[in-house]
């Protein structure tokens, strides 16, 4: 029992102990004029005999090392970057006292030079409020982080100041005290062996009393602190530092809508009649995109921070200050608001990029079936997975997606429309063609799955045989020109059909011509009494219709080989006067002065026929078929023996008494060798047009006078027959249908992997129209998002895809490749829109949210925290502000809640969301209560009272700072 006695009372010692220093320090506190160190410079080495005595060493010996290690070291040994501002730092360690858990913060900046930073700059809320710039903060291991009772904050604030106090540390300290969401401390600063700071904050949440909305009424808050009088504070003129800083904020696009919709109500008769659309305008209404889906604004609005810089006011100034108007502040300084979309992990955003990931992993299940017809086919055993998990969209949507493609009229559009000079290196379809069409609406048809695709990919090639069989152009498709082999096949394959829907209409026009002439032929016969075959009436008639070379339609389907001799139809030799002309057919006119080898007759070039135009399959299978020959030669003469053989027969027609050799001098001039006189000769022939120096000398090429030569032997079979008489090169009907049938027999991964190359291919093309501005990170990023498609999408242009392939993960990477160029390229359409007049501005904001996000793209640092929000703030120049103030339209009729007008220094009807002030005194140290025996080691002006500020219309945040001497 004795035993037991007496460790109670020992527990009862030491908590008086620990009473009394809680006492002591406490009022240390209550009356700062007296020096700390008189009470603790002889306790450096006391023997630690209670818990509160070893919790202050605790501290001490932290703080010690802290000191010791420095800002530099204390970076190398893991010091963490704070979430709210970027150049402060924090090192946090654990402290027990008796049951409780505490954790001690210590703040710092790397340039630790011992100035305040300027307020407008970014501030940790402690630096903001009281002024300081490196502090420490202690605080309890509890769910609130706060020290609800109010000795054990004394307790705590004390405890810090011993501690600090050892380590001659000049350190301020905070502690949270109250409840969390009125952001209160208090603190205390030791400054030497002269003066002490004290600090404290509190907060109004709600209600705040209406004299602390205005500037008078925090003006005299301010004035109460040091002027103790019972009489009016504003009959005193008492002279006070402030500096002021208002933020506004644009209101957010969405808060239109209710006015939009009263709008839309009063004029719904009106647009019902119009046939208009109600739908309110949205921000990208005119950007390229908007076609296909609406992006959401990724600059929700801008927060506008303007401040005055200190001056020296009394309480009749207050007013004028309230009702300064904001273009009267020294700064301007913007802040961008951007959506939360913007984060790359999201994944919700509804684009291009989204749609293609989908069309990827349709090419992926495209290898599970035969057909296209498999994946909507009720007989295919898969069938019900299909229907159950892949929705088609009603009849109503497909016929608006094939009126879009087919029945919009048929025009011929710009294919070099948007193309990005890299763009001819993906193998996919031009934008305006009706492929590239197509693929763009299967990204938005339905959820872009394979059976969505299959049922409007069979819908398509109905269509385009509908206009085959009836003749009818095929829409945003070119009747003319050549094959762009650098497209997709299936591009390929329709330019193909275009032309020869287009060459049987022109049959079927002149087939309908000739029974026209030979009705009204046979009609007038009759009449007369005289009988007429029909092949005579016809060769008349089309001999007179074809045999014209002055004509342009004459040339319709023909084409005049080129030689290195030019026509000459002014030649008119008598020669030319012989009975040979009278039987000449398709000439297009004599060539320079050349004559023939067997007569004094000008050498007339025919008209030809066009080659026959192919496809990149055709001219493989050509190539394949004529492999057996093995001789170049041979090999090269077959490929084109049916143009030859064409050539050939028109040649004739033009110069009945022509030979072999007279064709290869116009044909192919390299194979006929000429002496040097014949080449002197020829030469005066052509310049001076001499007649003389005839028949040209000269000789066949060797390749050409073997025997045996394919070309001689085209020759001799060749009938004299102009273009209008012989056999097209090219059979619009054979070449059609062979087209249609590839069409409806497609595999469907060979589809896809055109669909897939021609849908990132037009989209990326689309979004090359966008206007950004000069942006030159936004180019770069275009060009190497068109030579990583090129790269990616190689193996699908070679057919040498197989299910489950590496290359469909290449291509998932790739889509959020352009998932990240296009949030880029949507962030810079709306800067560059809303800034049109400061450029400066777009151009700032851009590059800096670029260089932030730039890690996300997998293309920067590592060790980047990619987690942290944008934050960026602009200095604006004069000659800026009027843009932004445009942005501040004045509030609407709806939004008349907002102006709650209580705070003044109003932007063109708006109030600011947040006024924030600094009050302040500061007095002379010599021959002032504040002069002390050390006042060397201070500044001359001592900065007595600080309170910040911050006040909203709802709450009101004040922070105050005493200096006191001791």
């Amino acid at each position: 029992m004795a035993s037991t006695s007496k460790a109670k009372k020992t527990e009862e010692e030491e908590d008086e102990e620990e009473d009394e220093v809680c006492f002591f320090t406490a009022s240390l506190l209550l009356f700062p004029v007296l020096d700390f160190r008189i009470y603790v410079q002889h306790f450096d080495d006391f023997t630690l005999a209670s818990s509160w005595e070893r919790f202050i060493s605790e501290i001490e010996a932290i703080c010690r090392q802290w000191l010791a290690d420095g800002p530099k070291h204390l970076l190398e040994k893991g010091a963490i970057q704070s979430d709210s501002v970027k150049n402060l730092y924090k090192v946090k360690s654990e402290l027990k006292n008796a049951a409780k858990i505490y954790f001690m913060e210590y703040y710092f900046e790397t340039n630790n030079n011992g100035k305040i930073a300027d307020w407008t700059c970014d501030l940790h809320d402690l630096q903001l409020s009281f002024g300081v710039k490196e502090f420490l903060v202690i605080s309890p291991q509890s769910a609130s982080g706060v020290v609800l009772d109010a000795p054990e904050a004394s307790k705590l604030l004390s405890a810090v100041a011993i501690a600090l106090s050892n380590c001659s540390s000049f350190w301020p300290a905070f502690v949270p005290v109250h409840d969390p969401s009125r952001k209160a401390y208090i603190g205390i600063q030791n400054m030497g062996t002269v003066f002490t700071r004290r600090f404290e904050a509190d907060r109004i949440g709600s209600q705040v009393p209406i004299k602390f909305m205005h500037l008078e009424g925090l003006y005299e808050l301010f004035v109460s602190k040091f002027a103790y009088s019972t009489v009016d504070h504003s009959m005193h003129l008492y002279k006070v530092h402030l500096v002021m800083k208002l933020t506004y904020r644009t209101l957010p696009n969405n808060d239109d809508d209710d006015d939009m919709q009263v709008d839309e109500e009063n004029e719904e008769s009106e647009a019902s009649s119009a046939g208009g659309n109600r739908n309110r305008k949205h921000w990208d209404d005119d950007c390229p995109w908007s076609e296909w889906y609406s992006a959401e604004d990724p600059v929700k609005g801008f927060d506008l921070i303007t401040t005055w810089s200190e001056k020296l006011v009394e309480s009749s100034e207050m007013a004028v200050m309230e009702n300064a108007s904001p273009q009267d502040a020294e700064k301007w300084i913007i802040a961008p608001n951007l959506s939360a979309n913007l984060d790359s992990s999201k994944g919700d955003r509804i684009c291009f990029a989204s749609q293609l990931q989908l069309l990827v992993n349709a090419l992926n299940m495209s290898f599970e079936a035969q057909f296209m017809e498999d994946f909507v086919s009720v007989e295919n055993p898969g069938s019900d997975n299909l229907k159950s998990s892949m929705i088609v969209p009603p009849p109503t949507v497909l016929d608006r997606v094939l009126k879009d493609l087919f029945h919009e009229g048929v025009h011929i559009p710009d294919f070099a429309k948007g193309e990005h000079k890299n763009s001819r290196a993906i193998k996919g379809a031009t934008l305006p063609s009706l492929f590239a069409q197509f693929c763009l609406h299967s990204l938005w048809f339905g959820n872009c799955n394979i059976r969505a695709i299959a049922v409007l990919w069979i819908e398509f090639v109905r269509e385009i045989r509908f206009c085959w069989e009836e003749s009818q152009p095929l829409p945003k498709m070119s009747a003319s020109g050549s094959i762009d082999l650098a497209t997709c096949l299936i591009n390929q394959k329709l330019q193909m059909l275009a032309i020869c829907i287009e060459k049987k209409r022109e049959l079927n026009e002149e087939f309908e011509d000739c029974n026209d002439d030979g009705f009204a032929h046979m009609e007038e016969d009759i009449q007369v009494g005289e009988v007429s075959t029909s092949s005579h009436a016809q060769s008349q008639g089309f001999d007179g219709k074809r045999d014209s070379p002055l004509k342009p339609e004459t040339l319709i389907g023909s084409r005049t080989v080129a030689s290195k001799f030019s026509i000459n139809s002014g030649d008119g030799g008598s020669a030319d006067k012989s009975t040979s002309d009278s039987t000449r057919r398709g000439s297009a006119g004599p060539v320079g002065s050349m004559k023939l080898l067997k007569s004094y007759q000008s050498l007339h070039a025919p008209f030809t026929q066009d080659a026959p135009l192919m496809t990149e399959d055709m001219h493989e299978e050509r190539l394949r078929a004529v492999e057996a020959f093995g001789d170049s030669f041979n090999f090269s003469a077959q490929l084109e023996r049916d143009t030859l053989s064409s050539d050939m027969s028109a040649f004739k027609a033009a110069n009945p008494d022509a030979a072999f050799e007279d064709f290869i001098r116009w044909h192919s001039p390299r194979d006929w060798e000429n002496d040097e006189s014949e080449a002197n000769g020829l030469s005066d022939n052509l310049t001076e047009g001499m007649k003389d120096d005839w028949p040209p000398r000269g000789r066949l090429s060797q390749r050409m006078s073997d025997h045996g030569n394919l070309w001689r032997k085209l020759w001799d079979e060749a009938p004299a027959l102009p273009v209008y008489e012989q056999k097209p090169l090219l059979d619009p009907n054979r070449e059609g249908e062979k087209i249609l049938h590839y069409l409806e027999t497609v595999r469907p991964h060979q589809l896809l992997e055109q669909m897939v190359c021609t849908a990132f291919r037009a989209s990326a093309d689309t979004l090359n129209q966008t206007y950004f501005g000069n942006l030159k990170q936004m180019n770069t990023k275009m060009d190497q998002l068109y030579l990583t498609m090129a790269s990616t999408l190689r193996p699908l242009q070679v057919n040498m895809l197989s299910g489950d392939s590496e290359t469909i993960e290449d291509l998932r990477r790739l889509c959020i490749v352009f998932e990240h160029v296009e949030k880029l390229l949507t962030l810079a359409a709306s800067l560059h829109r809303k800034f049109l007049q400061a450029p400066r501005v777009s151009e700032a904001i851009f590059s800096n949210y670029y260089n932030f996000y730039l890690p996300t793209m997998g293309t920067g640092s590592a060790d980047v925290d990619v987690q942290k929000e944008f934050d960026m703030k602009l200095q604006l120049r004069m000659n800026e502000r009027q843009d932004v103030s445009n942005m501040f339209t004045p509030p609407s009729a709806n939004q008349s809640w907002r102006k709650v007008l209580s705070m003044g220094n109003l932007l063109n009807g708006h109030e600011p969301i947040l006024r924030e002030i600094i009050f302040s005194t500061r007095d002379n140290s010599s021959g002032s209560h504040y002069a002390g025996s050390s006042l060397r080691d201070y500044q001359q002006e001592i900065e007595t009272y600080r309170m910040y500020i911050c006040a909203t219309s709802n709450d009101l945040r004040v922070a105050l700072s005493v200096t006191s001497h001791d």
